[in-house]
């Protein structure tokens, strides 16, 4: 078997920096695919993260730093062939600002699907692992089909409805646990949220938490199942030593989110290959928090995974337990069996 089936990881994930000048429409391209769900954060100014998907509509905004319902936020234009268009306004096109936009690849189009005990509409990408779910919910225990046909990793979730926080799911927590994308606690241990059942490679389950299934509110999920080479949902213990704690991914991360999981008030943490993207200056921004981004370097990013190198409680505290996701620059093996080399 190959060590990985995708040996572009741009093909499937990139990253796009651009600079805003507030017109109306403006098209950002080099993303090198049609994005199915775009993620964008102003990085000079204190401006909301905004996520955008071809499920939900182009028009229809969510930010991962707040609780508020989806809407149109008068930002964002459209799905490109090579990128996106967005508006004039502040947070996805503030003039003279720098930004980042995160891009995944789906389907390029929707499906139902009839897997769960409630129909889902679903932009599923199996190569990548990569799927957006909407379903209703119901108020009771349910499942909910993905699309992935491999169980999801991490799954992430939204009342589009009401004004409820992201609930994150990840399979180093399990089922019962879970942590919240717009706030900075530790992990609690609830059932209600997963209906502490593991996902399936067709469903997720769902049980009676207004957050993941109010009943006749729309929900949105973006899951991630992992593939060898392109993305790793990853657990780690830090070390409390500046000479931290090694992450091994299987390739050369090109984006990474994580989270300690064990300290209430510590920041999800967005470090990714553009924002300068060498080590000894790898950017930060935080799901949390609409701020600008920090400069403070808090890791390397290797051929083969990463490095804490600091005692940051963000990243590397003693015995404290972290989770997250990274993406793939590189595989470290291609599928041809030629190793990369580190930046």
């Amino acid at each position: 078997m190959a060590y990985t089936d995708i040996d572009r990881s741009s093909d499937y994930f990139n990253t796009v920096l651009y600079t805003g000048n507030a017109t109306n429409p403006k098209a950002i391209t080099g993303v090198g695919f049609q994005p199915d769900w775009v993620w964008i954060k102003d990085r000079d100014n204190t401006f909301n993260h905004q996520v955008h998907d071809v499920v939900r509509g182009a028009d229809q905004g969510l930010l991962p730093n707040t609780t508020n319902a989806e809407a149109d936020y008068n930002s964002f234009v459209s799905f490109d062939s090579d990128g996106f268009s967005v508006t004039g306004a502040n947070g996805t096109n503030t003039n003279s600002a720098d930004l980042v936009a995160w891009n995944w690849l789906g389907a390029n189009g929707t499906s139902s699907n009839t897997d769960g005990s409630i129909t889902s509409t679903v932009s599923a990408n199996t190569t990548s692992g990569f799927s957006i779910v909407s379903y209703t919910g119901t108020g009771s225990a349910a499942t909910i089909g993905h699309g992935l046909s491999t169980s999801p990793s991490m799954i992430l979730v939204k009342n589009r409805s009401t004004a409820y926080s992201w609930i994150v799911y990840h399979k180093s927590l399990g089922a019962t646990k879970n942590l919240y994308l717009d706030l900075t606690n530790a992990a609690d241990t609830s059932s209600i949220q997963f209906n502490d059942t593991e996902p399936t490679s067709s469903v997720f389950s769902v049980g009676t938490s207004l957050a993941t299934n109010k009943s006749g509110d729309n929900l949105i999920a973006y899951c991630f199942a992992e593939k060898k080479g392109f993305s790793k949902a990853f657990s780690y213990t830090g070390n409390g030593n500046a000479d931290g704690s090694f992450v091994f991914c299987e390739f050369r991360p090109a984006f990474i989110l994580v989270k300690n999981t064990s300290t209430a008030g510590t920041n999800w943490q967005i470090v990714d290959n553009k924002r300068l993207g060498y080590n000894g200056a790898n950017n930060r921004l935080y799901t949390d928090d609409a701020a600008a981004e920090s400069t403070t370097q808090t890791m390397d990013i290797l051929s083969n995974g990463f490095k804490m190198r600091t005692t940051n409680n963000l990243v590397n505290a003693s015995g404290s337990n972290y989770i997250g996701i990274a993406f793939a620059e590189n595989p470290f093996v291609t599928s041809t069996g030629i190793p990369t080399t580190a930046r």
